[in-house]
């Protein structure tokens, strides 16, 4: 895995934006994204929210002379509603009345300088992994939750990781404790290993990386 390791500029927009990742993981999440962009082909991540971990990707996507790509309908996950935890009213549209991060990310990306390397599509992940055809050098799965929401984003991407690719799975706690936040993505880890198509290359925090070394998903 590569060792290459952001500006202090990038590295600083990216502390100063909102979002959960940690500075650890997002170093290792930037060393993936500068090994996947040796590949030649574009780094996709699922769930944006505000831009945190997107300015990473955007950045290893530029010294790479690719594309970022990151999915989200920009509505918040279950986590993310009223009344819960991890709730921002900063990210809540006041006219409609629900949330709304694609404001707040847009202004993560031009304060970093990095829109022109970022492409940001706004839909649901099953949907637009239902009609996307290329292959990926890097899928970075960070969206809902729920077994229902974590299943689907593996389902609908990993199959697009190409060989030798990566495969990053955020919120992997495999303590039942921690059952509404980090067991889904914990048993999409397992089902990706146990899968045969992935192997774990590194283990930081929460953040598990992964490569495709055989078939299938």
């Amino acid at each position: 895995m590569s060792a290459a390791a952001p500006s202090p500029e990038i590295l600083a927009a990216f502390e100063a934006a909102k979002g959960f990742m940690p500075t650890d993981e997002g170093l290792a999440l930037y060393a993936a994204a500068m090994a996947a962009g040796g590949l030649g082909l574009p780094l996709l991540e699922v769930g944006t929210y505000c831009g945190r971990s997107t300015l990473l990707l955007a950045d290893a996507a530029r010294r790479a002379q690719v594309t970022a790509v990151t999915v989200d309908h920009h509505r918040g996950s279950e986590e993310q509603q009223p009344g819960w935890d991890y709730h921002d009213p900063e990210t809540v549209d006041p006219e409609l009345g629900v949330m709304d991060t694609l404001p707040t990310f847009r202004r993560t990306l031009r304060r970093a300088g990095l829109e022109e390397h970022v492409v940001a599509v706004v839909g649901r992940s099953p949907q637009v992994a239902a009609v996307w055809n290329s292959p990926l050098g890097l899928v970075f799965v960070d969206g809902g939750h729920t077994d229902e929401h974590a299943n689907a984003d593996y389902e609908g991407w990993a199959p697009h990781v190409a060989e030798g690719g990566l495969l990053v799975i955020h919120d992997v706690f495999p303590d039942p404790v921690d059952e509404f936040t980090g067991q889904a993505p914990y048993r999409v880890h397992r089902r990706a290993l146990a899968s045969g198509a992935f192997t774990e290359v590194s283990a930081t925090g929460s953040l598990r990386v992964l490569r495709r070394t055989g078939a299938g998903a």
